[in-house]
């Protein structure tokens, strides 16, 4: 089944359920998010946002709704095909390789290198080489990118959590995806690998990437999120501006009442 849509929108969810037992974590979702947009998940603790995440990286199957990305159904892809059919996601929590240098972390990104396969390494040595050359160029470009070039052959066990979060964006961005969604970019951070955080999803997002962010900073939400969407008790009860927001009743009862 292929979804008709407005051309403009990258992510769809209709109707998205994810019962635990007889708790509904996420209840019947449904919203667009266009393309090109830095969008903003919020709501208080127990809302449903890391299920609702979970959900749409494979990580769990919905009881009930779909979830289309490009008009393409993905709802019922396991995490390894979602991620490659260019939804990718990082995790409040990074999940680097420890031991492995932050160059080989974002080297061992891309699927189906040639010398995953023993055999070329011996009868086609120049493929793998070549292969290599180029994940190599574009790993250094992404590092840089990403402000880690002076760290490029540390082990990820010696990281900051700052740079650990920045590690875990270099590694998404080797996948091409067509959206990015962030756990909690800010979690853990000090200030100021904080604002470079935000500075590199900004720049990201001037190079036509689209981000869908799940962040208790309300700094960062409100000064780089557009729409914010807000859930509480599984179901959403805003999707507009920052403006918006403030205003709505529903939203300053779950989440904003102190919002200056």
């Amino acid at each position: 089944m292929y979804e008709q849509s407005n051309t403009k929108s990258l992510l769809k969810l209709r109707g998205v359920t994810k019962r635990f037992g007889g708790f509904t974590a996420v209840d019947g979702v449904s919203f667009e998010l266009e393309k090109g947009v830095i969008g903003g998940l919020i709501g208080p603790n127990g809302a449903g946002k890391t299920s609702l995440f979970n959900t749409l990286a494979g990580l769990l199957i919905p009881d009930e709704g779909e979830i289309f990305l490009d008009g393409v159904p993905i709802h019922n892809l396991p995490p390894h095909k979602t991620f490659w059919a260019g939804l990718a996601r990082t995790f409040q929590i990074p999940r680097p390789f420890l031991e492995m240098t932050i160059l080989e972390n974002v080297m061992t990104v891309r699927e189906g290198q040639a010398g995953e396969m023993f055999w070329n390494n011996w009868f086609r040595h120049g493929l793998v080489a070549r292969e290599e050359k180029v994940l190599r160029e574009k790993a250094e470009e992404i590092i840089e990118f990403c402000g880690l070039t002076r760290v490029r052959g540390d082990h990820a066990n010696t990281l900051s959590g700052g740079q650990m979060k920045l590690l875990e964006l270099a590694r998404v961005l080797m996948a091409d995806p067509k959206i990015i969604l962030l756990d909690e970019p800010a979690a853990g951070v000090n200030p100021s690998l904080m604002m470079t955080l935000v500075d590199k999803i900004e720049a990201l997002n001037e190079r036509g990437h689209t981000c869908l962010i799940i962040e208790h900073n309300m700094d960062v939400v409100m000064s780089i999120c557009d729409p914010i969407m807000v859930m509480a008790q599984g179901k959403l009860i805003y999707k507009g501006d920052v403006d918006g927001a403030r205003q709505n009743p529903q939203v300053l009862d779950a989440y904003l009442g102190d919002l200056p």
